[in-house]
């Protein structure tokens, strides 16, 4: 059996600066951010207790939320960052009923693009691999780490299988994006663009044109009934709109 050196820094439990037990350091001009925060690690506090399903201690269950919230905190993002994590988890509030466990698919949420680096292809498969490790130090079993890692790993298509509820909401929840209201997705794509600055304007076009026309070419983008019945409509006319003027 080869042998395995050390993990990179972007597959560490705890991230570069966030030493083990403690949270990330806030600085003042964040200090608004601070009820959010709190919210959001009350959030995964309940989650990882319901999905544990046990009453075994876990020791400072709080350093897996200070790790990640440091990680989507990091400056090369602005899209992917602590909103886009809320809005997921929010979305998931509102799909879960859909859902054969939405602890799990929050669970997910919350790793789905924990690493991430926009000139990198493989953060989902690295996402996916901090979740095997950091949910079995939480004292997941084994089976629903796994469940967790696979609907990480859906994330690189948001094509769930026929009957793949998790997935399902999963994927509808991330993607909601597409549905708002024309200008938080100008916003949103706006936030797209900055987070590519390292590719050049002609490429960036021709690349997210693709995309976008990929996306219009599915015969449905929503998989949910909420989704299919309240998203579907304004997010393909989003895209249109988005498409129109890439090809201006």
């Amino acid at each position: 059996m080869a042998t395995v050196g050390p993990e990179p820094p972007d597959l560490a439990i705890y991230p570069p600066g966030v030493r083990k037990g403690y949270p990330p350091p806030m600085a003042d001009d964040e200090n608004h951010h601070q009820g959010a925060h709190h919210d959001l690690r009350k959030r995964w506090l309940t989650t990882l207790l319901r999905a544990r399903d046990t009453d075994a201690c876990v020791y400072d269950p709080y350093r897996f939320a200070d790790s990640l919230l440091a990680r989507w905190a990091e400056p090369q993002r602005r899209y992917h960052t602590v909103d886009h994590l809320t809005a997921v988890l929010d979305h998931i509030d509102v799909l879960e009923d859909h859902a054969d466990d939405p602890e799990l698919v929050r669970l997910a949420a919350w790793f789905h693009d924990a690493v991430y680096a926009p000139d990198r292809s493989e953060n989902e498969e690295r996402s996916a691999r901090l979740a095997e490790r950091a949910l079995a130090e939480a004292g997941l079993p084994a089976g629903r780490t796994a469940e967790v890692a696979r609907l990480v790993r859906l994330t690189v298509t948001h094509d769930p299988a026929e009957g793949d509820r998790n997935g399902e909401v999963l994927c509808d929840a991330d993607l909601a994006i597409l549905a708002a209201a024309p200008d938080a997705y100008a916003a949103y794509a706006a936030a797209v663009r900055e987070e590519y600055a390292f590719v050049p304007d002609e490429a960036f076009r021709t690349g997210r044109a693709a995309v976008l026309r990929q996306l219009l070419g599915l015969p449905h983008l929503f998989r949910t009934p909420h989704g299919a019945a309240e998203w579907e409509t304004a997010a393909r006319e989003n895209l249109m709109t988005e498409l129109a003027l890439l090809d201006a």
